[in-house]
């Protein structure tokens, strides 16, 4: 017999520090719906579903829709046979139930804890205040950076790119410290090749103390070969992102060729099971990262991180604590 859950499900927002600028606009406040499954024996197991829908998944209120006309009392079969059409629900449902089963209930939401944040990119703002920001995340133990691009002029980001290499330097002189360049979509053609020609400059400077790991998503999910050809014709490495946002995207990306890096934000990838098939299946590198879950979706993506990728070198990214 199928297990049956008592189900329960909670709105929320979430307010950031200050908005959050990418290409795609600004993002002001983080709503997500939280999921309690209980069992038959009374354990109580949460999950969590954060929706991206300018990304590539479901809205929230597809999302909420979904849950509303869902009975109280729901069975593992309900939950792996959520569609494909939406793959936040997936993710939230799925690893609920992964939870109950394989590892202790997780914090409750909105609390974090101490960690090695070595472990964790720290993600910068756009625009003059990410020096600052830089040395504030450093302190508190990140080496690896994310930074957002294709905000301003290019010829502003570029001055500002040399500030930040200059300050990991000075803050790297004992251990190399990464910069990760997301772009969001927010490039053309000519834009990107900029970019990863000064990369590629900065990368070949032994006496900088400071590299750049890979350019994220520099064009628009539908100029999917010309990022195969701006990946093979540099040294650094592109990483894809927004094509590659949910399981059908990634599949289609490696089917047409891809071999390179995938972000993967495992909250709006789908099944979880389904995903780390896919990734160990094919050997995959892979970054995973987050869209600014709670802590119950945050652990539930970590958990999932270690299961696929247990021996990675990669910094996780999720190093936005600083935000909320």
């Amino acid at each position: 017999m199928p297990a049956i859950y008592k189900f329960e499900f909670y709105p929320y927002q979430r307010k950031f520090k200050r908005p959050l600028q990418t290409s795609h606009g600004t993002w002001e406040i983080r709503e997500g719906i939280i999921l309690q499954l209980t069992s038959e024996n009374g354990q109580i197991s949460w999950g969590e579903i954060a929706t991206l829908s300018w990304f590539g998944s479901e809205s929230l209120q597809e999302a909420l829709d979904f849950c509303q006309q869902l009975p109280d009392r729901i069975s593992e079969e309900t939950i792996f046979s959520i569609p494909d059409e939406l793959p936040a629900c997936q993710f939230g449902f799925e690893s609920a139930i992964s939870r109950d089963r394989n590892s202790p209930p997780p914090a409750p939401p909105y609390q974090g804890g101490g960690q090695n944040m070595q472990r964790y990119s720290g993600l910068l703002p756009a625009g003059e205040t990410a020096v600052q920001a830089m040395q504030m995340l450093w302190q508190k133990g990140h080496r690896t950076f994310k930074w957002k691009i294709g905000v301003a002029e290019i010829e502003r980001e570029l001055k500002m790119f040399d500030r930040l290499l200059q300050a990991m330097h000075k803050m790297g002189d004992r251990e190399p410290l990464l910069l990760r360049l997301d772009a969001n979509c927010g490039l053309n053609y000519h834009q990107a090749k900029i970019w990863l020609e000064e990369c590629d400059r900065v990368n070949s400077l032994p006496e900088l103390s400071a590299k750049i790991e890979f350019l994220e998503q520099p064009l628009p999910v539908g100029r999917f070969e010309e990022m195969l050809e701006l990946n093979a014709a540099f040294a650094t490495e592109i990483a894809l992102d927004e094509s590659a946002a949910n399981l059908d995207r990634m599949q289609e990306c490696y089917r047409r060729g891809w071999r390179g890096i995938f972000v993967i934000k495992p909250a709006i990838a789908g099944s979880p099971s389904q995903l780390q098939k896919f990734c160990q299946t094919h050997n995959i590198d892979a970054v995973f990262s987050s869209v600014f879950e709670t802590e119950i979706g945050r652990q539930a993506a970590l958990d999932l991180a270690d299961r696929i990728f247990p021996h990675s070198s990669r910094a996780l990214g999720f190093g936005t604590d600083s935000w909320f």
